[in-house]
């Protein structure tokens, strides 16, 4: 199963706690890396979610994601597949999502992953046959479903 985490999914345990969603969002988000960690799920990163992280203003967060993604990514799309991505960007783009969202859901349907993993309620109305978009904490689920 291959995975693609957008940059909101990756902060989501940096993120204030107190409120149960986020903090309920952050567990499934460490549940998940464990599993990457572990090998049973793959990791796809791309040349978006690198430069979306380079712009992280918190130097401890944007090294400790930064150092996750490079020992754990199964794939990484370069941005010399710009050019290939961007038409399925600008068609996702057509439905109002936010470019770098965009151009993150393009390199997870390029990358043919499974899923794709946010936090943000905007984006994750957005449907597509192409792949799945789910909350990390939904994701879980599905997942202790497909083992029952």
């Amino acid at each position: 199963m291959r995975i693609y985490l957008d940059n909101c999914c990756f902060n989501r345990p940096y993120d204030n706690q107190a409120q149960i969603r986020i903090s309920l969002e952050a567990q499934a988000k460490l549940y998940i890396q464990n599993l990457i960690r572990q090998k049973k799920i793959e990791l796809v990163t791309s040349y978006v979610l690198w430069y979306e992280n380079s712009q992280n203003p918190y130097e401890m967060r944007k090294t400790a994601i930064s150092e996750f993604m490079q020992r754990n990514s199964s794939e990484h799309i370069d941005i010399d597949k710009a050019e290939l991505i961007k038409g399925q960007a600008e068609e996702i783009l057509q439905t109002g999502v936010k470019t770098n969202d965009a151009y993150h859901v393009a390199c997870a349907i390029f990358a043919a992953c499974d899923y794709f993993l946010t936090t943000d309620d905007r984006l994750l109305k957005y449907s597509t046959p192409k792949i799945q978009l789910l909350n990390p904490l939904d994701f879980v689920k599905r997942l202790e479903v497909e083992e029952c």
